[in-house]
């Protein structure tokens, strides 16, 4: 099953790549070097899933064990358990989210026209195009800044969609495999660095082109077994 994953920024978020432009910034966001656009790497937004996953474990377990031992068995075949070998690997194929196709042809095709009638200079001006530099600091215990604590943060800019394409094998998958990665998108607020200062703030959304309805559905069904689950 062929699927996508839409991530739209809610609030400047930095999805951090760890290393920095001396002089710019001490923490760059992770982009394309060839045009500088920003993206998000498939692990970053797996590591959001699976920890979304581990709470929406824990709470079906407290209102059906029986509930919380289908899903688990899902989450084990969706993201695959520590030091898992070939049988337990996880099955869930999450790309790196990327902005649309047509921007980054065009942004493509500007770079490689000649300076003198390209929009962008470098693939560092693009990037600047789509960002901004956040700067924060450490605090003492009174409240005052921590002296040598000032740190430049590149973000992406609120309200950038990016998407991922997502796949799930159909052999072997678990009936509640849909419905437990359909939860766990959804329950996904936060991501990158920074937030609980305010950045980071996302909207998650699951899409399948072939069958618009299937993740509606399977959230559906998921939010159904947890309210009809004895107390």
């Amino acid at each position: 099953m062929k699927l996508s994953l839409q991530v739209t920024l809610l609030s400047d978020s930095t999805f951090g790549r760890g290393d920095g432009v001396p002089g710019v910034v001490d923490v760059e966001v992770e982009h394309d070097a060839a045009t500088g656009l920003p993206l998000i790497r498939g692990t970053s937004l797996k590591g959001l899933l699976v920890a979304e996953c581990a709470n929406l474990l824990w709470t079906a377990e407290q209102a059906n064990p029986e509930l919380g031992a289908a899903w688990a068995t899902a989450a084990g075949w969706l993201f695959g358990s520590p030091g898992s070998g070939a049988s337990s690997a996880a099955n869930l194929r999450l790309g790196p989210a990327v902005l649309p196709a047509a921007l980054q042809a065009a942004v493509r095709a500007d770079l490689a026209q000649d300076s003198h009638r390209r929009t962008f200079q470098s693939p560092a001006e693009v990037l600047g195009t789509l960002t901004t530099i956040r700067r924060q600091t450490s605090l003492t215990a009174v409240g005052a800044p921590q002296r040598g604590s000032l740190r430049n943060l590149r973000a992406v800019l609120r309200g950038t969609t990016f998407e991922a394409d997502l796949e799930l094998p159909a052999a072997g998958r678990p009936e509640w495999a849909l419905p437990v990665l359909a939860g766990c998108v959804v329950a996904a607020r936060r991501g990158g660095l920074g937030r609980n200062r305010g950045r980071g703030r996302l909207a998650l959304a699951l899409a399948c082109e072939a069958a618009p309805e299937q993740p509606a559905a399977a959230l559906q069904r998921l939010l159904a077994a947890l309210e009809g689950a004895p107390a």
